[in-house]
């Protein structure tokens, strides 16, 4: 390489240059310090994490357990995980080799995307979809190749158009369902018909399943208890939302040991652990959390069935989701697009939401709503709404 050819190199590698700043932190960003602003924006429970979980950090603070554990999570925790995994699905894992716990869920999919793809690799994924799936793909070395969904068909993803987009390149599906923007959900003959592909075409699945717990009249299956697919899938979750802890940054990812050993690998030498006080407190989340769950689903239910009608009242039609806390209204019926929309929204009438295009192109003409707010904020945005829409 020559003196010259150095100089003209950008100070930032090709890859980070190829991947968008987050479109929910821009509008979260733009937030900051407006008075009397209103979000529905970021994803995150607006409960406080139960006082039981609290608890069990704080004994573990005050007894001064607040040391490096194993690289792989504490065995007590993994243990819990795998455990939780049997009653919920009846899955069976190896708590010593088959399960890592990780900072957040957003660390195993990175871990997971870097542990099984070389340089070019394809990964499908559904469009919209959330925003980091795209970027972790890319960073790892891979191609990321949506494929569309459409509200006519509930945002779920054709298994048609997946056996197309299919092409000796592909080497993995990265699934997450109940679905970060939409709040769809899969039905478990698609979900069959996308494993028999990923059988017959020997695919690797992500599963992100981090909102399986947060439904509403329908019940989820994890991909892995899907006939022959626990071989071949990766089950990322955590404690962050069906637990309000978001905070604490606990995920964990439970897979074939030759991955999970993988992710482990990468794990020493990044994160080396996750927070100790932190795994305690999920093991008390996932022994003792399920009356939280309840009443956690319960009340976004209820904020649900307040937002999706409201939007419907005002004329912007809302697909009806049946998982995870977000609405996705669409706003083509105004003229505008997606990010002139919620630009305007958070300028005149101090109402942030993400514009549908921040997950992708099939995003445009759609917002992303949060849910998971007070009652009295959700009633006072589309009161807000509403007034902006008359000025239209």
């Amino acid at each position: 390489m020559t003196i010259e050819s150095k100089a003209d190199r950008s100070l930032t590698s090709r890859r980070v240059k190829a991947i968008k700043p987050s479109g929910i932190r821009k509008f979260f960003d733009l937030l900051a310090g407006m008075e009397g602003a209103i979000s529905l924006g970021v994803g995150e429970p607006d409960f406080a994490t139960p006082w039981h979980i609290r608890e069990a950090a704080i004994y573990a603070l005050e007894h001064g357990r607040t040391m490096y554990t194993s690289n792989s999570g504490t065995p007590e925790l993994r243990r819990e995980i795998a455990s939780y995994l049997s009653r919920t699905h009846n899955l069976d894992y190896d708590p010593l080799s088959e399960v890592v716990v990780t900072v957040g869920v957003s660390e195993a999919l990175d871990l997971a995307a870097r542990a099984i793809l070389d340089p070019g690799d394809e990964v499908l994924l559904p469009d919209p979809c959330y925003v980091s799936y795209p970027s972790c793909v890319t960073l790892a070395g891979g191609v990321p190749v949506p494929v569309p969904t459409y509200e006519s068909q509930s945002f779920e993803l054709n298994p048609t158009d997946v056996a197309r987009a299919i092409t000796p390149r592909t080497r993995a599906i990265l699934l997450g369902y109940p679905a970060n923007p939409t709040g769809a959900v899969m039905p478990a003959d698609k979900l069959a018909e996308i494993a028999i592909l990923a059988e017959r075409y020997n695919l690797i699945v992500i599963s992100d399943e981090i909102y399986n717990r947060l439904t509403y009249g329908v019940t989820v299956p994890s991909f892995a208890s899907l006939p022959g697919m626990k071989e071949r899938t990766v089950v990322l979750n955590g404690v962050s939302k069906c637990y309000s802890m978001t905070g604490w940054r606990i995920g964990y990812a439970a897979g074939p040991k030759e991955i999970v050993a993988g992710m482990t690998k990468i794990h020493q030498y990044t994160m080396l652990c996750a927070s100790s006080m932190g795994q305690a407190a999920a093991v008390e989340a996932l022994k003792n959390g399920e009356d939280d769950i309840t009443a956690m689903v319960d009340d976004y239910n209820r904020r649900r069935m307040v937002m999706v009608s409201g939007f419907n009242s005002l004329g912007l039609s809302c697909f009806d989701p049946r998982g995870a806390f977000y609405a996705f209204p669409s706003v083509k019926s105004t003229g505008l697009s997606s990010d002139e929309f919620a630009e305007r929204l958070l300028k005149e009438e101090k109402v942030a939401v993400v514009p549908g295009t921040a997950f992708g192109e099939q995003g445009e003409g759609y917002l992303r709503c949060c849910y998971a707010t007070a009652m009295s904020q959700i009633e006072e945005a589309l009161e807000r709404i509403q007034r902006f829409l008359n000025r239209l």
